[in-house]
C-alpha cells in the first residue's frame, strides 16, 4: 500500500505512452514517478516497493488508471479551517495557506464557538487554532471537537513554546494532534521558517487517523467525500482523544488536579483488512519457552509519547528489568514529557545519565541529543555522535546495542513512527533471539517505522498498542 499522499498536486499526461505523475511525499520534494505503457518505471518500484497494482481494465492513459485505482490516495485538496481572533494574524495565515499547492482555507472563526458552527458544514480535513481567544479558548475548542467532530487538530500559538510546558500538555491532553509556537516577534518575524513548519505539519496532519472509543478510525475527508458528508453518526459513542506527534506529549490518565479524558481503546487488526505484507512476521518463540529477559527497548517517533504512555502506565512499580526508550522529540520538550509520564506511571521515569546502572523497574530516555546505549554489565552510554537512519537519538543504534549486549535475554517494542529508524535494530534482536514486537497498523498515528520492520521480517509479534504491555508483562511473568 502506498503511504498516504499528503498533498498530491499536479497529473500531466504527456503522450499515449508515457505519463508523468508528481507525488509530493511529506518529507521530501515532489517525485517525478515514470508510467512507461501502464507499467510503473524500475525507480518508482525501489522508491516504492508496495505500489499497488493497477486495477480495472487497460487504459491508454496509466495515470488516470492509477488515480482511479486509489481515489484516497489522490485526493485533491487538504480542507483547512484556521481559528484566529487577532485579523493580522489571520491575514498572514491565510495567505501563507494560500501560496500552497493542494491546500484550501475552506473557512476562518474568531473564537471556538463559531468554529464550532463552521465544521458540521465545512467538513474541514485539518483544524488550525489559536490558544487564547475570548468566548471559548483553543482548549475548549479541541475537547469540544474531539466529543462531537473528531478532526486533527493543530495548535498555533506563542503560548507553546518548550517552555511552556504545562500548556502543550494541557491542550494534548485535551486531544490535540500537535502544537506549532508562533515566533515570539510576531508570525512576520520569521515568516519563512512558520511557514515551512505549517505547510508541513498540515500536510502530516491530513494523513492522521483518529480513533473513537470503540476504535473506529475517523480519517480526514477523502476524494470521494462532500463537504456535506455528516461528521459523526449518532449511534456512535462520543470519540476519545486522537494520537499525538513527536513534538508533544500524550494523552494521560486522569490524575489529581489533572482533566480527565477517554483513552483510546484501539481494535486488534484482521488479517483480512490489511494486505499480507503488513501482517507477515517472523515465527515467534513461545514465551514459556524463551529465556528470562534482561532488559527492555521500546523506540517511537511521530504519535510514541501517547503509545509510551500506555504501555509504561500499564507496568507496575516492581517491574522486574530495566526499561531504555528512544523517542524522537523536539529539542526543549523532553524534560516536561519526562516529568509527566513520572506523574501518571507506577514506574520512575527519568533522562539517562552515562556511567550510572540500568535499575529494574526504571525507565531511562535517549537523551535528546545523543544515542542510549548499554554494556553487558548494564551500564548506560550517552553518544554524541553522527545520525543513525537520519536521527540521533537513533532507535536503531539502541536495539544494536541491546542485541550485542543481552542477545536473546531481551525484549524490542517499536511503536509508531515516521521514517525506518528501528527497524534494522529490532532485525538485529531478531537475529540475536530476543522477543520483537511491532505496533500493528490500525493502532498507529503513522504507520512508517514498524511498517520497515515487519517488511524485514524483524517483528515476531505484531500488536495493537492495548496489547503490548500485556504480553511483555506475560513473559516476564512466565519468565521472573
Amino acid at each position: 500500500m502506498l503511504p498516504a499522499i499528503a498533498n498530491p498536486r499536479r497529473i500531466r499526461p504527456s503522450d499515449p505512452s508515457r505519463s508523468t505523475i508528481f507525488l509530493p511525499f511529506r518529507h521530501s520534494p515532489p517525485i517525478n514517478l515514470i508510467f512507461v505503457g501502464g507499467f510503473v518505471s524500475g525507480t518508482a518500484r525501489k522508491l516504492y516497493p508496495n505500489l499497488p497494482p493497477l486495477s480495472g481494465s487497460p487504459s491508454p492513459n496509466p495515470v488516470t488508471r492509477l488515480v482511479a485505482s486509489h481515489p484516497r490516495i489522490f485526493a485533491l485538496t487538504i480542507r483547512v479551517l484556521l481559528v484566529e481572533d487577532a485579523p493580522v494574524v489571520l491575514l498572514v495565515l491565510k495567505r501563507m495557506l494560500a501560496n500552497a499547492d493542494g491546500i484550501d482555507v475552506i473557512g476562518t472563526a474568531s473564537n471556538g464557538k463559531e468554529a464550532l458552527d463552521l465544521i458540521p458544514r465545512l467538513n474541514p480535513d485539518v483544524i488550525c487554532t489559536d490558544l487564547h481567544m475570548p468566548e471559548m479558548d483553543g482548549w475548549a475548542l479541541t475537547r469540544e471537537v474531539m466529543q462531537r467532530f473528531p478532526r486533527p487538530i493543530l495548535v498555533l500559538s506563542a503560548s507553546v513554546q518548550a517552555s511552556d510546558t504545562e500548556n502543550v500538555l494541557r491542550v494534548l491532553d485535551a486531544g490535540a494532534v500537535d502544537v506549532l509556537a508562533k515566533p515570539v516577534g510576531g508570525v512576520t518575524a520569521d515568516r519563512e521558517i512558520l511557514e515551512r513548519e505549517l505547510l508541513e505539519k498540515i500536510r502530516i496532519l491530513s494523513g492522521v487517523v483518529v480513533f473513537s472509543r470503540h476504535g473506529s478510525p475517523v480519517r480526514t475527508r477523502s476524494a470521494s467525500s462532500s463537504a456535506s458528508t455528516p461528521l459523526t453518526d449518532p449511534t456512535r459513542h462520543p470519540p476519545s482523544s486522537p494520537t499525538l506527534l513527536t513534538r508533544t506529549a500524550p494523552n494521560p490518565s486522569n490524575t489529581a488536579g489533572r482533566p480527565a479524558t477517554n483513552s483510546p481503546q484501539i481494535r486488534s487488526i484482521s488479517p483480512s483488512t490489511v494486505s499480507p505484507e503488513l501482517t507477515r512476521k517472523t515465527p515467534a518463540i513461545p514465551i514459556s519457552q524463551r529465556p528470562p529477559s534482561r532488559i527492555l527497548a521500546i523506540g517511537a517517533s511521530t504519535g510514541g509519547p501517547q503509545a509510551l504512555s500506555t504501555i509504561l502506565a500499564a507496568l507496575p512499580a516492581n517491574f522486574p528489568i530495566p526499561i531504555l526508550c528512544t523517542q524522537h522529540i523536539s529539542q526543549g520538550f523532553l524534560g516536561g514529557l519526562v516529568r509527566w509520564l513520572n506523574a501518571d506511571c507506577a514506574v520512575t521515569v527519568q533522562i539517562a545519565q552515562a556511567g550510572e546502572r540500568a535499575q529494574n523497574g526504571h525507565v531511562y530516555f535517549a537523551p535528546e541529543t545523543a544515542h542510549l546505549t548499554i554494556d553487558r554489565s548494564g551500564i548506560l552510554r550517552c553518544l554524541r555522535g553522527d545520525l543513525r537512519d537520519g536521527h540521533c537519538p537513533s532507535v536503531t543504534a539502541l536495539f544494536e546495542s541491546v542485541a550485542q549486549s543481552f542477545g536473546q535475554r531481551a525484549t524490542g517494542v517499536l511503536l509508531t513512527g515516521m521514517g525506518r529508524d528501528g527497524a534494522a535494530g529490532l532485525l538485529a534482536m531478531a537475529h540475536q533471539g530476543a522477543m520483537t514486537i511491532a505496533q500493528d497498523e490500525s493502532s498507529c498515528v503513522v504507520f512508517g517505522m514498524p511498517k520497515e520492520a515487519i517488511a524485514l521480517e524483524a517483528a515476531q509479534h505484531i500488536l495493537p498498542l492495548h496489547q503490548i504491555a500485556a504480553t511483555v508483562m506475560q513473559q516476564v511473568s512466565a519468565t521472573a
